[in-house]
């Protein structure tokens, strides 16, 4: 059973009789779907539609959620929820227990009966769990690491940065991490046009190559235009954010992909419901 402490991560409890509503109506998680022991993907939006924090998001008992969310952004985190918070009933802080592990593979660190134990609902086809006390050992960081670019897994730092991307762009229209059905969030009009229209042409691929990658943030290029950009990788597998309308004309006009310098191939995530576009750009478009 491989497993991880992952010591950049933080915790943020929201509680309070009107945390569920609070929440609901500024995160794009839609909180009528989210079940006791699962952890779902969410983000706050800028009123434009970019992912301003990203985070996974459980239910910490009667009227409580656990935000986990990268520890250098924790605390901004905590001043944009405080500024939201206006006169809703809820308290907002870090949790002085911070500590997450994470472990993937048939079997999970803790019980079905372990209220410390949450599915990582990111995951569609692969048992991964989360759990939230009882761990110090460090485990396998970089197996962790190598496991979620193979799944297809973004997340922002390593392979995005914030601000910058849309919910579309990491796959969160596809990870259970934006509600289409749920009333109004901040930033929601953009992210539901898009969905509505689908216009996302920006999205996450996964990155081979024959040899090590380079160093995330090396631009993917076409006969010198570029296609993407590199995020993380685990030696010669990685993952990027890439135009996939002109990713996909490259490889119908048989181009090669260069990361760099490197030649690359790049594929959908294996269980991403979302395909290459059947018009292809131009050369001049691209």
């Amino acid at each position: 059973m491989p497993f991880a402490l992952l010591k950049d991560r933080a915790l943020i409890s929201v509680s309070g009789p009107d945390a569920e509503h609070f929440l609901q109506n500024i995160l794009t998680t839609d909180l009528d779907t989210l079940g006791a022991g699962e952890a779902k993907p969410g983000a706050l939006l800028t009123p434009q539609g970019k992912i301003l924090f990203d985070f996974l998001i459980s239910r910490a008992g009667e009227n409580a959620f656990r935000l986990e969310c990268r520890a250098d952004i924790s605390d901004d985190f905590i001043r944009r929820l405080t500024l939201y918070k206006l006169r809703a009933k809820v308290e907002i802080a870090k949790s002085e227990q911070s500590l997450v592990a994470v472990a993937w593979g048939k079997e999970s660190i803790g019980s079905e009966n372990d209220s410390t134990a949450f599915a990582d609902k990111r995951f569609a086809k692969e048992s991964v769990t989360r759990t939230y006390a009882g761990l110090s050992d460090a485990g396998d960081i970089a197996a962790w690491q190598a496991f979620r670019i193979a799944q297809g897994i973004a997340e922002s730092g390593a392979d995005y940065a914030l601000g910058d991307a849309f919910p579309h762009d990491v796959l969160l229209d596809e990870t259970g991490g934006v509600g289409f059905r749920k009333g109004c969030y901040v930033g929601q009009e953009v992210v539901s046009r898009m969905q509505h229209r689908g216009t996302a042409r920006r999205r996450v691929l996964i990155v081979q190559a024959g040899l090590a990658l380079p160093a995330s943030g090396t631009e993917l290029t076409v006969e010198g235009r570029p296609v993407g950009t590199l995020g993380s990788s685990a030696g010669n597998i990685g993952l990027a954010i890439a135009r996939i309308d002109r990713v996909k004309a490259a490889l119908d006009a048989g181009q090669p992909i260069l990361a760099g310098d490197v030649p690359v191939t790049m594929a959908i995530p294996a269980w991403a419901k979302f395909s290459f576009p059947q018009e292809t750009v131009s050369a001049e478009e691209a």
